[in-house]
């Protein structure tokens, strides 16, 4: 197998477990399809394992979504009151 460089282990927001899965990253290509051919299917721990090369995730439109959500911008409310507002509008 190959050289390791980083693993990630993503945990839970509450309660702070572990998620389940892992990304492992390794110096070069080889040592990836290596661990797939080794690993996947494979029993550990009495579960079977799924070893994949991760793929980049499509960002969903945004379509009713807050903007935020995706980690774009998050509009503010205006500031004022609202006659002053009102006025900004019609000048526009």
């Amino acid at each position: 197998m190959g050289h390791v460089t980083e693993v990630f282990l993503p945990v839970d927001r509450i309660t702070g477990r572990p998620r389940g899965f892992a990304f492992v990253a390794f110096a070069d290509e080889t040592a990836v399809v290596d661990a797939i051919e080794k690993f996947n299917g494979r029993e550990f721990n009495g579960r079977n394992l799924r070893v994949t090369e991760a793929e980049d995730r499509a960002r969903p439109a945004m379509g009713g979504q807050s903007p935020s959500r995706y980690g774009g911008y998050k509009k503010s409310k205006p500031k004022g009151s609202r006659r002053n507002i009102r006025g900004k509008k019609r000048s526009l």
